[in-house]
């Protein structure tokens, strides 16, 4: 009997986790750039001990894994709004200095003169922070090369300030960070430039790229999560009802 419950309950703790991956994906159904990346699955795991071998514990076996698929275009019409073609991504500068990646390209120019997304990450260039005059009139080219131009001077050709740190992450595998951007899985590329994929790193200007969550299957989802659970729920009931009839005929007898 102990058996049947520590079971039940074991799965109702793991199944937290399934409830906080599945409430952060429908929290980010609107975000600019939200990528889903929960995969996870039921496996046994084998209780070591004295004893027989017969215990084992239901576990959940997480790839946290970004899906890079595409979310729904947003057409702004406005020169620093991109959105990144196929598995491209854009380095960013973290808190501690380190690079990460993001599909967010909502982008502006902070008062230092420095180039950030709406979320207050620092774009990276190829040589570090991308710095653009103040005043000038920017634009974006696909291959992620940004030009300045003189608005009082319409004439005068525009200049190239930067390029983008645009990366195709189609052969390496990209996870979650704590604060929300992208970093190699691989541990020794954690907070650091990774090696560019075969396909070209491109991005569209005047569209931004929206979640690819989708809220429908992910109710779904969670529909089931509370069917699952109510399910384990009322398992231990009945353990703890029968141990209770059990008892009793003990006693009486």
């Amino acid at each position: 009997m102990d058996k049947l419950a520590y079971t039940a309950l074991s799965a109702m703790q793991s199944q937290g986790t399934v409830r906080a991956a599945i409430t952060n994906a429908l929290a980010n159904v609107s975000t600019i750039g939200f990528k889903d990346s929960f995969q996870i699955a039921s496996s046994a795991v084998k209780i070591e001990g004295p004893g027989f071998d017969s215990r084992f514990q239901p576990g959940l076996v997480i790839k946290d894994i970004i899906d890079l698929s595409p979310g729904t275009p947003i057409s702004t019409g406005r020169a620093l709004d991109i959105s990144m073609n196929d598995k491209t991504v854009l380095g960013v500068q973290t808190a501690d200095g380190a690079t990460a990646f993001t599909r967010r390209g909502d982008l502006r120019v902070n008062g230092e003169g420095l180039i950030e997304n709406a979320a207050g990450h620092l774009i990276l260039g190829e040589g570090g922070p991308i710095s653009v005059p103040l005043g000038n009139i920017l634009g974006i080219s696909p291959d992620g090369t940004v030009f300045a131009s003189i608005p009082s001077e319409p004439n005068v050709p525009a200049i190239e300030v930067g390029k983008l740190m645009l990366r195709d992450a189609s052969e390496t595998q990209l996870v979650r960070r704590p604060d929300g951007l992208f970093e190699p899985r691989a541990e020794a590329l954690k907070g650091r430039d990774f090696t560019t994929g075969p396909k070209p790193a491109s991005v569209a200007s005047g569209a931004l790229e929206g979640s690819n969550v989708n809220p429908v299957a992910t109710m779904v989802k969670m529909l089931d999560f509370s069917r699952q659970f109510e399910l384990q729920l009322k398992l231990v009931n009945e353990t703890q009802t029968l141990d209770e009839a059990g008892s009793t005929m003990m006693r009486t007898s």
